[in-house]
């Protein structure tokens, strides 16, 4: 293996479908190259709750080989993205008194310790801790307070956290696999890094990312995460409908969404009879009207739920007094946002516009910018913050790396 280590970023995603392994490289003009990608069926897990240890751990090492065989590179050090049912969030308020008359970074730290400070669950902890807004006496809507002069500060802060025994159980999976975690990243929150502009979370935006097991919902406005949401029903649902209608098994049921899966039959003008091979490479005729059918209901389904969570949340932003508008609209990502006439389906529902998200700033010969990598792709983003200042040694834009401070 011949590539320097510190130019070389490395993300593990495990979905109930797949697990996904990419090895990124760190060029000069900050881009991130892929060289290295990994992509195997997952077993012994469902909507991130491990059922099966040995089977996901050999599930996690055929991916990995996979992505070293590619890249040439031994990888020994991750990020993980991590996404299940338990996973909450919390907006709270800390609130310090300015010693000398102006802010410093120990004030900060105080502020964000005091508003990260609240009583919870015992098998819970903080993921993350994402800094809204700061406010100096009367003025609000302050991004970096340092050096600014005032007698109060508050610390407004989205929280997120985490069942601590369901991310124990996937941090023992990774380390049977004889590898460290550099960083365990909420999937929805790495989807949004690697899909979202910093214009489109000004102006209000909600990524849904729709994976195999998992629905990941994030709400930005004013350009800071004000709601984040785990729904645990997801593509999962149209597999087994599938596999239930034609009598077919999972992994065919999948193929068969993936290949000629349609969300409206309204939308579709012809229908015809699909001759498949099944896993089994015995064939079979599927009647492609009565597949759009199954697919369309619980696309629908699926879409009603997100528009539910969204419209509650906009109603109780309006009554706490703060703004609700999503002007970018709805970004989608996630493999189930690929299906065809899904964008369409979701217009309908949701009355606003919706587009689905790619990654920027990638490159490389590996076709990755589609919206079942996204959260894979995020993962680099993270650590490519931390390896470009080591590289550059960037010591000098303290509120840059504000962030390292805390659990982002």
């Amino acid at each position: 293996m011949t590539l320097t280590k510190k130019k070389i970023i490395v993300g593990i995603e495990i979905g109930t479908t797949k697990v996904v392994s990419l090895v990124g490289k760190i060029l000069p003009n900050k881009e991130i190259k892929i060289i290295g990608l990994g992509n195997y069926p997952s077993k012994g897990i469902n909507k991130g709750d491990i059922n099966d240890l040995e089977l996901i751990i050999k599930c996690i090492k055929k991916s990995i080989a996979q992505a070293e065989k590619m890249s040439n590179y031994k990888i020994c050090k991750i990020n993980l993205a991590f996404s299940n049912k338990y996973i909450k969030y919390k907006n709270e308020i800390g609130m310090v008194s300015i010693k000398n008359g102006e802010v410093t970074k120990e004030d900060i730290k105080k502020v964000i310790k005091t508003a990260k400070s609240i009583r919870m669950h015992d098998k819970y902890h903080i993921l993350h801790i994402l800094p809204q807004e700061y406010i100096i006496d009367e003025h609000s809507g302050i991004k970096n307070p340092l050096g600014l002069s005032g007698v109060r500060m508050q610390a407004k802060v989205h929280l997120i956290t985490s069942n601590y025994n369901i991310e124990k159980n996937i941090i023992k999976a990774i380390e049977k696999c004889q590898l460290k975690i550099n960083k365990i990243i909420f999937s929805g929150l790495a989807s949004s890094k690697a899909i979202l502009t910093d214009e489109e979370k000004q102006l209000g935006v909600c990524m849904i990312d729709i994976g195999g097991g998992t629905i990941d919902i994030l709400i930005y406005i004013n350009g800071s995460l004000q709601h984040s949401q785990v729904i645990p029903y997801a593509g999962d649902v149209i597999t087994k409908d599938i596999s239930y209608a034609f009598s077919s098994s999972l992994s065919d049921a999948e193929n068969i969404k993936i290949k000629y899966g349609c969300a409206s039959s309204f939308l579709q003008e012809n229908f015809h009879n699909i001759q498949i091979t099944r896993s089994n490479n015995t064939s079979k005729i599927l009647n492609q009207e009565k597949l759009t059918e199954v697919i369309e209901s619980r696309c629908l389904e699926l879409l009603e739920i997100i528009n539910f969570q969204i419209i509650h949340i906009q109603n109780k932003l309006k009554k706490e007094g703060y703004k609700y508008h999503l002007n970018s609209g709805i970004v989608l990502t996630g493999g189930v946002a690929k299906t065809k006439f899904f964008i369409e389906c979701a217009e309908r529902i949701f009355q606003m516009p919706v587009k689905i998200g790619c990654a920027k700033k990638i490159r490389g010969k590996i076709n990755i910018k589609t919206p079942e990598y996204s959260t894979a792709i995020g993962l680099l983003y993270f650590k490519k913050k931390k390896k470009i200042k080591n590289l550059k040694k960037k010591n000098n834009n303290w509120f840059y790396n504000l962030n390292n401070w805390f659990n982002v």
